[in-house]
């Protein structure tokens, strides 16, 4: 079958590349631009490890075609450091403590910026809300939780 040429930008940068029609954005990502930032987890959109900020909204980039993406604009975690300085939402992650294995916290980190974006002064409802569809297996919740109520804070 025939590749389809995609016009994306992708952290601020303009990418043309071929994709196989039935191919996800996660497997673009991390297979033709070797942006591997984004995990593979499920495959199924169950628990947030491949979480992309999509024309401005997140998706679980397993479930989105690369061919869609034509003319889009993402942003994967590797897109959140600012000219080598880490995201608020990031140091805020390192401080507290709020990965273990960390397989799961570019999703998170991902749906926390999105959160904070649109809700800069989450409750912890919201915020257990903005992050549901991210699953953790390591942590419990509770220092994503509360590294997220210290950068809405204002400490980060």
């Amino acid at each position: 079958m025939a590749k389809i040429q995609v016009s994306v930008k992708i952290n601020g940068d303009a990418y043309e590349i071929l994709v196989q029609p039935w191919q996800s954005l996660l497997s673009a990502l991390r297979d033709e631009l070797q942006l591997t930032g984004t995990k593979e987890g499920c495959s199924n959109g169950n628990c947030g490890a491949c979480t992309v900020n999509l024309d401005g909204r997140t998706a679980d980039s397993c479930l989105v075609l690369a061919a869609e993406c034509d003319g889009a604009e993402v942003t994967t975690v590797e897109g959140l450091a600012k000219e080598g300085e880490l995201d608020p939402v990031q140091k805020a992650f390192i401080k507290y403590g709020a990965l273990q294995c960390g397989f799961c916290t570019p999703g998170f980190l991902m749906s926390t910026r999105y959160l904070l974006d649109h809700n800069p002064n989450p409750t912890e409802f919201e915020i257990r809300l903005g992050i549901a569809g991210n699953l953790c297996r390591c942590t419990g919740y509770d220092k994503i939780v509360r590294a997220i109520q210290a950068v809405a804070a204002g400490e980060f």
